[in-house]
């Protein structure tokens, strides 16, 4: 099955962010069979992140929640909150 990860920062937390950003992307790149698709959310002016969207499958909720929380984005404490959604494809490339 297949989860929506809505991962909003801390407000001011972009030097975490990105001191955390390596560490991030390896633990990604480890799991990239569960990781489906993945970006950050931008300010206003698009310029600084203060977000991130991951589409993970997972067999359930709690499965895909304990997954996030290995993430090193969690880990350090980046964000402010974590919403994890069922979800489904209907149009747009096949994932």
């Amino acid at each position: 099955m297949l989860f929506v990860a809505l991962c909003l920062d801390k407000p001011d937390h972009v030097a975490l962010r990105l001191a955390t950003r390596p560490a991030h992307l390896g633990f990604l790149a480890e799991n990239a069979a569960m990781v489906k698709l993945g970006g950050a959310f931008l300010d206003d002016a698009g310029e600084k992140p203060i977000g991130s969207m991951l589409i993970v499958e997972a067999t359930d909720a709690a499965a895909a929640q304990a997954f996030l929380a290995r993430d090193p984005y969690a880990l350090a404490g980046l964000f402010a909150s974590v919403e994890v959604k069922p979800w489904r494809r209907v149009v747009g490339a096949e994932l």
